[in-house]
């Protein structure tokens, strides 16, 4: 069967290799689920991967298939499985457990491994091919009413772990109740999680770096967010205006505007989520003094957040689910560049540069569904 891979840390190695299909009895145990991949989403990170930044073969191996995003239908099971069943659509979780006590109790996300395993990233290939086989405790059912907009709950998971892990640390407070939050970033990430903060009920502004009107800050609206253009408006002149914000989600991949964020932006008893995997080496000169006495004198908490585990996925299926009946036609909108077939992989990672570029996906199947 046909595969995307990688020669990791060769920089533009991409192409289209065959491999063996694999089959339900690759899992021990008549564990085995076979998928058929539908579509495939790609983001920065295959970009990356592609450029030689990053990346691990699994072990043995000298290629690497990529492709984290994934959806497919169920094609066969093994005769334990009874969590899934064929014509069933999944999306495959990201991370696989390794050996920490996180990986064990069923939160990969969360290991403590210095060498973790991540389909299509690292030590374990990605979805970029026809098939493959998984156990069904790393799938996600997806009901049939989302199959033109499940490509993008992968995303929508780390956002997902992001916010909730958010509300997990503000029980601190006893009594949180939220009003106003500021996404950080207009891209498929910062989107999402404004859906995800306007399902909750807050209202939102969501900052990108270009002018309205165009198609984000378009989206933004349609769902209640207000937008603010950076180039326009500094976050300082907004938190001035209309006061901090109790959340702050940043997702723009540019590290510097996490200091602006902190200084101002965050209201007291407030939390700043970090998304963003930056690996440049930007310098930065900060109020370091200001910015320890506000988060000090102001109750105030920033983390990271990477990944995301089962709970994450299912809670990203309620809020495509919300979003899709309160705002019919919106996540497809998100789906900007679809790319058909393995064959043209070389297009999918030129469109992850284009202007107006929100999802670029593969679709590796044709889904008759």
């Amino acid at each position: 069967m046909k595969a995307i891979a990688v020669c990791p840390g060769k920089a533009d190695s991409a192409h289209v290799t065959d491999v063996p299909k694999p089959a339900v009895t690759d899992v021990p145990d008549g564990h085995g689920v076979l998928v058929r991949v539908l579509r495939v989403g790609l983001d920065g990170t295959d970009k990356e991967i592609n450029a030689g930044e990053y990346g691990t073969a699994p072990d043995g191996e000298d290629i690497l298939i990529t492709g984290h995003e994934s959806l497919g239908v169920v094609e066969e099971v093994g005769p334990a499985v009874k969590e899934v069943r064929p014509g069933d659509l999944v999306v495959a979780r990201v991370r696989r457990a390794g050996g920490s006590l996180y990986d064990l109790i069923d939160t990969p996300d969360m290991t403590t491994d210095e060498a973790y395993f991540e389909h299509g990233i690292s030590r374990v290939h990605g979805f970029l091919r026809e098939y493959y086989v998984e156990e069904p405790r790393y799938l996600i059912p997806v009901p049939a009413a989302l199959r033109h907009v499940a490509v993008l709950l992968e995303p929508t998971s780390v956002a997902e772990k992001g916010i909730l892990q958010a509300y997990d640390i503000q029980r601190r407070l006893k009594v949180w109740h939220p009003r106003r939050a500021a996404v950080l970033g207009a891209g498929t990430i910062g989107l999402l999680a404004t859906m995800i903060l306007r399902n909750r009920g807050l209202e939102v502004t969501t900052f990108g770096l270009e002018q309205a009107p165009y198609l984000n800050s378009e989206l933004v609206e349609a769902i209640g967010a207000s937008y603010v253009s950076t180039r326009e408006t500094s976050l300082a002149q907004v938190a001035a205006r209309g006061g901090a914000f109790d959340l702050v989600f940043e997702a723009t991949g540019y590290s510097p505007i996490v200091f602006d964020a902190m200084c101002g932006l965050l209201a007291k008893n407030g939390v700043l989520i970090l998304s963003s995997v930056t690996g440049g080496m930007r310098r930065s000169e900060v109020p370091s003094d200001a910015i320890n006495l506000d988060f000090v004198l102001g109750n105030k908490v920033m983390f990271g957040t990477v990944n995301a585990s089962r709970e994450h996925f299912e809670e990203g299926v309620r809020d495509l689910a919300i979003t899709e009946t309160r705002t019919l036609g919106w996540l497809s909108r998100l789906l900007t560049h679809p790319i058909p077939g393995l064959d043209r992989y070389d297009d999918a990672l030129a469109a992850l540069g284009e202007p107006g570029a929100i999802k670029v996906y593969v679709e590796v199947s044709p889904d008759n569904g």
